[in-house]
């Protein structure tokens, strides 16, 4: 396929991409198959949501999820006894406001969708607990705009998750990044900003705190990888370098010392568009 836009809507690509059989995996990795209660289900019980939901532990009231898509943050949000709203431009049956509400429907969980764009928020200052952005802010026109209005609907006390962050080192890595991303090719949208760009803009938006969670670092990010599954993918590439499985395996056994060696591969990860994640405070 070229690298040339081959769709006009994300539901022409989602649709596409449904339709081909080398590409399951990634259709179940992205939530994107059917049905989409099933879908949100197997989102809620992942290892990204449980890392998620260990953030939000003590937290209740009401939730903004900015960006929804097919709803499958709303739905988690809801199961974990938040008051959602989701809001998500795209009126799409398949992959966006009428999916949402389809769901709300099918589960009666607490979830009304309003269609509209992070960068203006159609909501009274103060008004929300909870602000949830999963893979949103890479995706805005203006991205200092879209974090001051995240601010500002969030009551003191609030926080803000912004979820898998696409991040490059340089401007220059950008198209290196885009040409390899395995959906940009379908509708285009895809981007990636420096991470000093995604935490100035979270600054200067006025959140007092911000904790980055780095690629390597969180379940979050990993995803679809876990820990686990990982270490093997890692097992499987050194053998085919030096093949002997049982010693890649004996050395990283070890929890512990496979968490310590990603923590070192931390300061060597320039990947572009590598992810990262934020959680941020409102004081």
């Amino acid at each position: 396929m070229s690298g040339e836009r081959k769709f006009t809507t994300w539901e022409e690509a989602v649709v596409w991409l449904r339709n081909q059989p080398d590409q399951r995996q990634l259709v179940l990795d992205a939530f994107y198959d059917d049905p989409l209660i099933g879908a949100a289900e197997r989102y809620f019980q992942s290892s990204e949501w449980q890392a998620v939901a260990a953030l939000l532990a003590g937290r209740t009231g009401a939730a903004l999820d900015v960006g929804a898509g097919r709803g499958i943050a709303s739905y988690a949000l809801a199961r974990s006894g938040f008051a959602v709203t989701a809001l998500e431009p795209d009126h799409s049956a398949i992959v966006g406001a009428a999916a949402i509400r389809e769901l709300a429907a099918q589960t009666q969980l607490p979830i009304r969708v309003v269609e509209e764009f992070s960068e203006r928020l159609p909501f009274a200052d103060a008004i929300f607990d909870l602000v949830f952005a999963r893979a949103v802010l890479h995706h805005t026109r203006d991205l200092e705009g879209a974090c001051r209005e995240m601010f500002r609907v969030l009551r003191p006390g609030g926080m803000l998750i912004a979820a898998r962050e696409h991040v490059i080192t340089k401007e220059a890595d950008l198209p290196q990044f885009l040409a390899q991303h395995p959906l940009h090719h379908l509708y285009g949208g895809e981007h990636a900003f420096l991470l000093d760009r995604y935490t100035g803009a979270l600054t200067a938006a006025g959140f007092s705190a911000i904790d980055t969670l780095a690629p390597l670092q969180s379940p979050i990010n990993l995803f679809p990888y876990t820990l686990d599954t990982l270490r093997a993918a890692i097992v499987t590439k050194l053998t085919q370098k030096v093949p002997v499985a049982p010693l890649w395996r004996t050395a990283l056994a070890s929890r512990q010392v496979f968490v310590s060696l990603l923590s070192m591969a931390e300061r060597f990860d320039n990947r572009p568009g590598r992810l990262y994640s934020f959680v941020c405070h409102k004081a």
